[in-house]
């Protein structure tokens, strides 16, 4: 099972012979700038909100690959209302069994409106259940006691945001890692802004320091789960 970062929080997941993209915010992104969104061709686009930061490149990505889009229930009606029906809808709490593994929807905190202002519902993570391994896609958030409800889930990869000023910090991050009870962390939504730009060696310290294993990869680089 892969794991391929596109910068900010786009990412893409390989597994049972899916494709499977998070958070399509890549040609707007400076720093992805290499990335061609042309050649990106997933069966699944998984949002876990609505902010341009977040689907920016949605509408060329899906069209260009026919993927199926799983998000929360007002962006499917949203969504819907802008030509792309069939979106598969959720909300927070629940799962389902996709022809390539689980899917659950968790909380986040955030706040989450579409690209036009349209009402986004909530934000939201997914935990996914792939190949045997759990990994925890936690969106855009901030640090919350809500995460202990996964700490006995045995996660192999928690990716979570570091950036701060929209969301947590690397110091709530780690606290993140220990609220969920994961050693394995892949950092996200940094660098992309002046306000979330990072010093990387002093957040992979911290990481060190609390006996946690930090991947920062870079835009286009692909890791082994």
């Amino acid at each position: 099972m892969k794991l391929t970062y596109y910068g900010h929080s786009a990412l893409e997941i390989e597994t049972a012979g899916k494709k499977l993209l998070f958070d399509p915010f890549i040609s707007h992104n400076e720093l992805a700038k290499h990335i061609d969104i042309n050649s990106l061709k997933p069966d699944y686009i998984l949002l876990t909100h609505g902010h341009g930061d977040h689907m920016a490149d949605f509408f060329a990505v899906q069209k260009n690959s026919g993927a199926k889009v799983i998000c929360i229930y007002e962006i499917m009606v949203w969504l819907d209302g802008k030509g792309v029906p069939g979106a598969h809808a959720m909300n927070i709490g629940g799962g389902y069994n996709f022809d390539f593994g689980r899917v659950k929807m968790v909380s986040a905190i955030h706040s989450s409106s579409m690209p036009d202002g349209s009402y986004g519902g909530n934000p939201a993570g997914y935990l996914l259940y792939l190949e045997g391994k759990k990994i925890y896609i936690a969106g855009d958030t901030a640090l919350t006691y809500d995460m202990k409800l996964l700490a006995d889930e045995n996660l192999d990869w928690a990716v979570l945001p570091i950036g701060d000023n929209f969301t947590m910090n690397a110091d709530d991050a780690v606290k993140a890692a220990g609220f969920v009870n994961c050693k394995n962390v892949i950092g996200v939504h940094y660098d992309t802004f002046p306000v979330i730009k990072i010093d990387k060696a002093e957040v992979a310290g911290k990481f060190k320091n609390a006996g946690l294993n930090l991947q920062l990869p870079g835009i286009g680089e692909s890791i082994e789960l």
